[in-house]
C-alpha cells in the first residue's frame, strides 16, 4: 500500500454458460457468468469436482441432475466466494436463439468490464458459433472506454469445472422462469440479474 492508497484489484476472469427456451411469447435466453474472488478459483474447482463425484460423466450439467442434486448444486455455488452476472433476454421465439444470445452477450461484455473482468471464458460449442461469439464481443468492445482491456476465449466445458458453476446458475434462473423458484432463491445473495430486450419479437 502506498500512502494509504490500496493497490488496484487484480483483473478478474469470468466463466460463462447458457440456458434457453424458445417459445412464442414466452421464450428466454439466459447467459450466466461466474466471477470468483481472487484466490478462490481452485477451491471452487474442487467443489465442482466433488459435486460430480465418481459418476461416469465428463462434466456436471443441470439438465442431467435430479431435484435433490439441483438443490445441492445451488447450495454449493451459493457458498463459493463468487458472484454471478446473469443476462436474461426476452423474447426468444423459435429459431431466434442465436440473435438473443448475441444481444445478451453484448450486454454482458459491458457489465463484466464494470466488474473488473478482463477475460471472459465461454464454453465452446461449434467453430462457427464460437466465431460468432467472438465477433459479438469485438463489436461490444466499442462500447467500452477507450483503452479498455477485454478479451474472450472458448474452452471445452469438460476441461474447466468453473463452467459448471455458471451452468448451475443458468439452470436455476431457467427453473425460476418455469415456476420453480427454490433453486434461484438459494443463490439470491450471489446473483445479479439483468433484463435484455432481444428485439426478436419486433417486426
Amino acid at each position: 500500500m502506498l500512502h494509504g492508497i490500496p493497490p488496484p484489484a487484480p483483473p478478474a476472469t469470468a466463466f460463462m454458460d447458457e440456458s434457453f427456451l424458445e417459445a412464442a411469447g414466452s421464450g428466454f435466453y439466459v447467459l450466466a457468468a461466474a466471477v470468483f474472488e481472487p484466490g478462490a478459483e481452485q477451491h471452487a474447482r474442487a467443489e465442482m469436482l466433488r459435486l460430480r463425484g465418481t459418476r461416469a460423466i465428463s462434466k456436471l450439467h443441470w439438465n442431467e441432475m435430479d431435484t435433490g442434486q439441483r438443490h445441492a448444486a445451488a447450495r454449493t455455488v451459493a457458498a463459493l466466494d463468487s458472484m454471478s452476472v446473469v443476462a436474461v433476454g426476452t423474447p426468444v421465439p423459435a429459431k431466434r436463439q442465436e440473435r438473443a444470445r448475441a444481444k445478451c452477450l453484448e450486454r454482458m461484455v459491458t457489465e463484466l468490464h464494470g466488474w473488473g473482468v478482463e477475460l471472459l471464458l465461454i464454453e465452446a460449442r461449434t467453430a462457427q458459433l464460437d466465431d460468432r461469439d467472438l465477433r459479438t464481443v469485438i463489436g461490444a468492445r466499442y462500447n467500452l472506454p477507450k483503452g479498455a482491456c477485454f478479451q474472450a476465449e472458448h474452452r471445452a466445458g469438460a476441461a474447466e469445472p468453473l463452467f459448471w458453476a455458471a451452468d448451475i446458475v443458468a439452470g436455476a434462473v431457467r427453473a425460476e422462469r418455469m415456476g420453480k423458484p427454490g433453486f434461484k432463491a438459494a443463490l439470491a445473495d450471489r446473483l445479479y440479474e439483468l433484463a435484455v430486450d432481444t428485439g426478436c419479437g419486433h417486426a
